[in-house]
């Protein structure tokens, strides 16, 4: 069964559903309401009980068609049209299947992955995850590096699909994985995927997630597509697809204020792999996992010389998780931190948009995968008063708090 034919709808029937609710209402910021129905609804979906269509090989047809979800106007500006593309739809919950999909397809076609090789690959985590996601899937061993400041839940996923997970020391950086991936490759002869490096990974969006998004609006406007940054493959793949087929869209780039590598305007040092040579000077941590190591991966680099990219907003701190809070409470949007970081550049880039404008956010991710980070950090386990409160207004089943002892 080919991945084109078989995922030529969206993502999955839940969707269906949930656009094709009974008609409910939301507050606006200026105090109008704001009604969403079936009715209103502008791109295509399909109808309750319809299916997902034929049975799926194996996981990986179910890779990309994510999505695009409208912003209400609780959240975008007035006068003007923000989409959400929903990566957290792909089978391992991140725009990053992708890449893993892309790599392995592509080293199984040049025979440069062998069968029952070992494939090891350097991840702040989402890539890791889908890495080891194909690698159960195909029946490789599979190992990944990993940075000690990532998200506890994120090397559990890993060891949960069978990868052994290798965590290198925080003061390494992002370096130092790429490098322990690196070594590990060159002492066992394993696989390496080389996330940030390969041409496979920003072809693959080139001709996946550009065609969708043009697809998903070919009868409406598409005047502003907004993404940030982890190799820069969504970025180079599909903003030169976006910049072929719709030349008066603009690219809007995202990257963290505090570590602004491409505003330096210092390249990175490579080796003759193409992988960084050492630490860009720029660098400070961030809290944006998955954005903008601590190095300007070559895949980006080679989208940057496209001039593929129009703008460049520098991400404040704080706003990244309290924007990604704000899509949970006021849209039913989960997204993680980065997700959160690209809706706000595109809310800015709404505010100074001419009216009309219509926008495109990627959200790379599942807000799940940062329950151990400071996306969830104000969120308590046990009830606040508020819900003690609520819970003794009935006499049955209350939970009291224990003293301290």
């Amino acid at each position: 069964m080919k991945f084109a034919s078989v995922l030529s709808i969206y993502g999955a029937a839940a969707l269906g559903a949930a656009s094709l609710a009974s008609a409910f209402t939301s507050p606006a910021a200026n105090g109008a309401v704001e009604t969403h129905s079936s009715k209103s609804v502008s791109l295509q979906v399909k109808a309750r009980g319809e299916g997902y269509g034929p049975p799926l090989e194996n996981i990986s047809e179910a890779v990309g068609n994510t999505p695009m979800v409208k912003i209400s106007n609780r959240m975008c500006p007035e006068g003007r049209t923000i989409y959400a593309k929903c990566e957290y739809f792909n089978p391992l919950s991140s725009v990053k299947d992708r890449l893993a999909l892309a790599i392995i397809e592509a080293a199984e076609k040049d025979g440069s992955l062998k069968p029952g090789q070992t494939v090891v690959e350097a991840t702040s985590g989402n890539t890791g995850i889908a890495v080891a996601m194909m690698c159960a899937q195909r029946g490789y061993p599979c190992v990944i590096t990993m940075a000690e400041p990532f998200s506890v839940e994120r090397r559990k996923l890993m060891r949960m699909l069978g990868a052994k997970v290798i965590v290198t020391p925080k003061a390494g950086k992002g370096t130092g994985m790429v490098e322990k991936a690196k070594e590990l490759s060159e002492k066992h002869g394993w696989f390496l995927c080389h996330q940030f490096e390969t041409d496979a990974n920003w072809k693959f969006h080139y001709e996946t997630t550009g065609p969708e998004i043009c697809n998903d609006l070919k009868d409406m406007k598409l005047d502003y597509w907004v993404t940030g940054y982890g190799t820069g493959g969504t970025f180079h793949g599909a903003g030169q697809y976006i910049k072929e087929n719709r030349p008066n869209a603009k690219v809007i780039l995202a990257e963290p204020g505090a570590a602004n590598l491409i505003g330096s305007g210092i390249k990175t040092e490579r080796n003759a792999d193409g992988s960084p040579a050492g630490s860009h000077p720029a660098f400070a941590a961030h809290p944006i996992q998955g954005w903008t190591p601590d190095f300007i991966p070559q895949v980006l680099e080679k989208g940057i010389e496209k001039s593929l990219y129009d703008e460049m907003i520098e991400i404040p701190d704080g706003v990244a998780v309290s924007t990604s809070q704000a899509l949970a409470r006021k849209e039913g949007i989960l997204t993680g931190i980065s997700g959160g970081a690209t809706m706000w550049a595109a809310i800015e880039t709404a505010k100074k948009a001419p009216e009309g404008s219509v926008i495109v956010a990627m959200l790379p991710d599942t807000g799940e995968r940062y329950l151990s980070t400071p996306l969830f950090a104000s969120i308590a386990a046990d009830m606040n008063d508020e819900e003690l409160e609520i819970a003794r207004s009935t006499p049955s089943h209350i939970l009291e708090p224990v003293e301290a002892a």
